[in-house]
């Protein structure tokens, strides 16, 4: 199949980047982080999550950043609820769209959500049927889709359930996330085969981490069988909170430098994108977690 002419960017760095820090993002950063990135024509800005403090003390601050933020009429700026609770916060925030998951094992929903995969599926359809009801948009997330740090291999066909459920509740897209970074391009292939055959292509996503470096690879694979949406993270920031070892999701500058250098159109402004990743690079501290940043930026300096 032939690559598609235009890649959707769903920037999670806000959110999936920024919630395994240890040390304490200020509101102000997260703000000014996400505000740089709608700037840089990325059209989806995931924004924080209505999570418990308790469990990920760093999305405490979401309510206010998401009240904050000088939002753009041509952006959008999802937030993640895990339950009904989460959902009254977004609501009460005047969220538009909201984003949830559920996970294709039992053992690391057990891990993830403290229930199995049916007791998941009923509480995301209760999310769904009250978002819905609201007028607020949802999208769904999948996690461990191509290996599970507990269980090893994952069924497919239990990924294939999980969405299938998802998209006949309401969600407008699944996104199947390699939590772990371990999949690679044969794997991920195989994965969109199966599932293509229960859910239009056309409503799926790549959110791939980088784990073992396969991440590019496996959306230029992906690619190939009709994905057109794809996850990344500013300066390659993330990882999981239970997932140990899981490094971010794959840069977002790397996945654009990739889609640009093969003609594809993604909207997003290199440039832009560049100082967003090393404004938030340097309030942690650190150099981009990207190849294409790295040397860029390196380039740039002269």
């Amino acid at each position: 199949m032939s690559f598609p002419g235009q890649v959707k960017i769903v920037e999670v760095g806000p959110r999936d980047g920024l919630q395994n820090e240890a040390g304490t993002v200020p509101a102000e950063i997260k703000v000014q982080l996400i505000e740089m990135l709608a700037d840089a024509g990325l059209p989806v800005v995931e924004s924080g999550a209505f999570v418990s403090p308790k469990w990920v003390p760093q999305m405490a601050t979401s309510a206010e950043v998401f009240t904050r933020i000088r939002r753009r009429d041509d952006v959008s700026y999802p937030m993640l609820v895990p339950n009904l609770k989460g959902l009254e916060i977004a609501l009460a925030a005047g969220v538009e769209e909201v984003a949830l998951f559920a996970a294709s094992t039992e053992t690391f929903s057990q891990k993830n959500t403290n229930c199995s995969i049916a007791e998941s599926i009923e509480r995301f359809n209760a999310v769904i049927d009250e978002a819905l009801a609201a007028g607020v948009k949802v999208r769904g997330y999948i996690s461990c889709v191509l290996g599970c740090p507990y269980e090893g291999e994952v069924s497919f066909d239990t990924v294939s359930m999980i969405a299938q459920k998802m998209l006949e509740k309401g969600c407008y897209e699944v996104s199947l996330g390699d939590t772990i970074g371990v999949g690679t391009a044969g794997l991920a292939t195989e994965l969109i085969e199966v599932l293509s055959r229960q859910v239009p292509v056309a409503q799926l996503a790549a959110h791939f981490h980088d784990t073992y470096g396969q991440a590019l690879a496996n959306i230029h694979a992906v690619m190939q069988c009709g994905i057109a949406v794809v996850d990344s993270s500013v300066a390659g920031l993330g990882g999981c909170p239970y997932a140990k070892g899981a490094t971010g999701n794959v840069a977002t500058e790397d996945v654009v430098y990739m889609l640009h250098g093969m003609g594809i159109e993604t909207g997003v402004d290199m440039g832009k994108l560049l100082e967003a990743g090393r404004f938030i690079s340097d309030f942690l501290g650190r150099e981009p977690v990207s190849r294409a940043a790295t040397a860029l930026l390196r380039k740039q300096a002269g």
